[in-house]
């Protein structure tokens, strides 16, 4: 059995992967929301109420776990990595709570660095490389998907959503090519921006390959074998 396989049969280990995956993803871009909060927005339990939160954070919720959805579908269905995957995911995510289309127009910034991301004009052309190059890279996966993921957050193509864009393009690669998921804890979000800012692709793959062995280790516990 594949690792997408055992990800799409197995509904306990499905929730609990796509509920991680959202509530540390966006945790890491400062949603408030809690654990339970995340899971009871994703799988409707009406038995915990939430109150006193941004509708913001609730559409975060929601749209990352249809992101995640459609990362499942375009592996299942083995389509392109191309423009269109990579817009739709980044549409998805910030449906609703600021609804842009395509690349960015205009100037950002990121938080917490001094690094300041190409003008928006450079886009399109540095995209088309960074998807070729991606394409026709055949290195371990754990050094390409660090070095891509570098690569795509300083590039920084969309007004916003840029970091959970690139963190659902991580998990893409890794069951692609059979190899457990990870998911990158908010507790550790210091840690993995100082990777990015330091650029430092040898330390970012043995962060990643560590957070996999320890996922692949989770899924056993939910019936998976390589068998």
């Amino acid at each position: 059995m594949t690792i997408l396989e055992f990800i799409l049969n197995n509904k306990e280990y499905l929730e609990d992967l796509i509920t991680r995956s959202t509530y540390h993803s966006n945790g890491i871009e400062g949603s408030t929301l809690t654990y339970a909060e995340t899971y009871a927005i994703l799988y409707n339990d009406n038995s915990f109420k939430i109150q006193g939160r941004e509708p913001r954070e609730i559409y975060e919720a929601i749209n990352h776990k249809k992101a995640l959805e459609i990362v499942f579908e375009n592996l299942k269905k083995c389509k392109d990595f191309d423009e269109r995957f990579i817009k739709n995911l980044n549409e998805t995510i910030n449906k609703d709570i600021k609804d842009s289309e395509g690349y960015r127009k205009v100037q950002v910034f990121i938080n917490g660095t001094e690094y300041i991301p190409p003008e928006a004009k450079q886009i399109p052309n540095l995209m088309n490389y960074f998807i070729y190059n991606y394409n026709n890279d055949e290195q371990d996966v754990f050094s390409k998907i660090a070095k891509y993921h570098i690569e795509f957050e300083r590039i920084h193509p969309f007004e916003d959503g840029n970091g959970r864009t690139g963190r659902l393009l991580l998990n893409y690669e890794l069951i692609k090519n059979n190899v457990s998921p990870i998911v990158i804890s908010k507790d550790d979000r210091v840690q993995y921006f100082e990777f990015l800012n330091n650029q430092d692709i040898t330390a970012l793959a043995e962060f990643f390959e560590k957070l996999s062995k320890k996922e692949k280790e989770r899924m056993q516990k939910f019936g998976y074998s390589e068998k």
